[in-house]
C-alpha cells in the first residue's frame, strides 16, 4: 500500500477497533515539538521546565497556576491553548468524536489551526487505501487554503501557503515582479495534475505541490466528491452519492450547504431568490448535488430531494473549505442514528 501525508501525524495514533483514531503521548510530544511551543532563547525558567517535564511525561497534569507561572503573555496564551487541545484529545473516545462535537457544538476559543489538523489526521484515516491521486489532491482543500486562478480558460487551485512562498522567494531573487510573469505556468514551478504526471503525487504530497485544475479536468472535479462522499460516510456513517453540476435547476429545491463562507452566503442569496450578478458568479469554484442513500435519514422537509453544495472562493481569489458543515449542515432526520 503506497504511503501519502506522513506529515499528518497519523502514524503516532492508534486505529481502534471501531475504525477511529485515537490520540497517544507520541501524537503529543509531536504537538510539544512545534516551533510556537518550544521555549525561545529568553524564555523564563517556569516555561522550560514546564515544556521539560512534559516531553519527559506528555499526559501529566497541568494547572492553570503553572500557566500564570510563565513570564511571558504570549507563552501563556499559546500553552493555555495547547493543553486545552491535549486534554481533549486524550480524553475523546476517537479524534472523529472529537472532531464531531467541535463541528456540532463550535469549537470555542480552540485556534483554527487544531482544528485544520485534527481534519488532516481524520481525513488519512478515511482515505486509508485510496488509490486514486486526484482524490488525494481533492481532500487537502479539507485543511489547506487554496489560491485560485485561471489559466488557458480553466479554473486552477494551487495552495496557498505554497504560492504565497513561491512569491516570495522570486521576489527575493529578482526583486522583479516580471519575472512571476514570465514563469511558464500559472503557479510557477507548481505542476498541474494531469494523467502524466499524477502518478507522483505519492512522492510529494507533503510538499503540496500540485495543482488542481478543478475547473478543465473532470477527474479534479470527481475527485472532490469522492473525498465528500468518504468524509460523511466515515465520520457520520452515512451513505451518500455527490456529482458535480452546472447549475441548481431545480424549482423545488429544499436544502444547500455553503462549504465555505462565501458559498453559503451565495447560498443564501440563491434561496431567497436574488439573482447573482457576473461577479459572484465567477467566484463560485464549483457546484455539486448530494443524495443520502436511506431517505429514512433524511428530514422529512427534504425527503427525496437532492442537497446542493457549493463552494466559492472570497474576494481575494482564496478557498477557505469548512469541512465542519458537511458534518452540521446536512438535513437529517431527529430520530436518524448517526456516529
Amino acid at each position: 500500500m503506497r504511503e501519502f501525508w506522513v506529515a499528518s501525524g497519523h502514524h503516532l495514533t492508534h486505529r481502534a477497533e471501531h475504525g477511529g483514531l485515537v490520540a497517544t503521548p507520541e501524537l503529543i510530544m509531536a504537538y510539544l515539538a512545534r516551533p510556537e511551543l518550544m521555549p525561545p532563547t529568553d524564555a523564563c525558567e517556569a516555561e522550560r521546565q514546564l515544556h521539560a517535564s512534559l516531553l519527559a511525561n506528555p499526559l501529566r497534569p497541568v494547572s492553570s497556576a503553572d500557566i500564570a507561572a510563565l513570564a511571558d503573555a504570549d507563552a501563556r496564551e499559546n500553552w493555555t491553548f495547547m493543553m486545552n487541545f491535549r486534554d481533549r484529545l486524550i480524553a475523546a473516545p476517537s479524534l472523529e468524536a472529537l472532531y464531531t462535537s467541535l463541528a456540532r457544538k463550535g469549537a470555542g476559543d480552540l485556534p483554527p489551526i487544531f482544528v485544520s489538523q485534527l481534519c488532516h489526521l481524520i481525513l488519512r484515516n478515511a482515505l486509508e487505501g485510496c488509490d486514486d491521486p486526484y482524490t488525494l489532491r481533492a481532500a487537502e482543500l479539507f485543511y489547506r487554503s487554496q489560491s485560485a486562478t485561471v489559466h488557458d480558460g480553466a479554473l486552477l487551485l494551487a495552495d496557498a501557503e505554497v504560492v504565497e512562498a513561491q512569491q516570495h522567494a522570486q521576489h527575493d531573487m529578482h526583486a522583479s515582479p516580471l519575472t512571476a510573469l514570465l514563469q511558464p505556468h500559472a503557479f510557477g514551478e507548481m505542476d498541474v495534475m494531469d494523467d502524466e504526471n499524477a502518478w507522483s503525487y505519492w512522492s510529494r504530497s507533503d510538499a503540496h505541490a500540485m495543482v488542481m485544475n478543478i475547473g478543465g479536468n473532470p477527474k479534479a472535479r470527481a475527485g472532490l466528491c469522492r473525498v465528500i462522499e468518504r468524509w460523511i460516510g466515515h465520520l457520520l456513517g452515512i451513505a451518500v452519492n455527490v456529482e458535480t453540476v452546472a447549475a441548481i435547476e431545480d424549482r423545488d429545491w429544499r436544502w444547500f450547504v455553503g462549504l465555505d463562507s462565501e458559498g453559503t452566503r451565495i447560498g443564501n442569496a440563491l434561496w431567497n431568490g436574488d439573482a447573482l450578478d457576473g461577479h459572484t458568479e465567477e467566484r463560485i469554484v464549483a457546484l455539486m448535488r448530494l443524495n443520502i442513500e436511506d431517505t429514512r435519514l433524511v428530514d422529512e422537509r427534504v425527503g427525496n430531494k437532492p442537497i446542493y453544495l457549493i463552494l466559492a472562493m472570497g474576494g481575494d481569489r482564496v478557498v477557505r473549505v469548512k469541512p465542519q458543515n458537511l458534518v452540521a449542515g446536512l438535513p437529517l432526520a431527529a430520530t436518524a442514528d448517526i456516529a
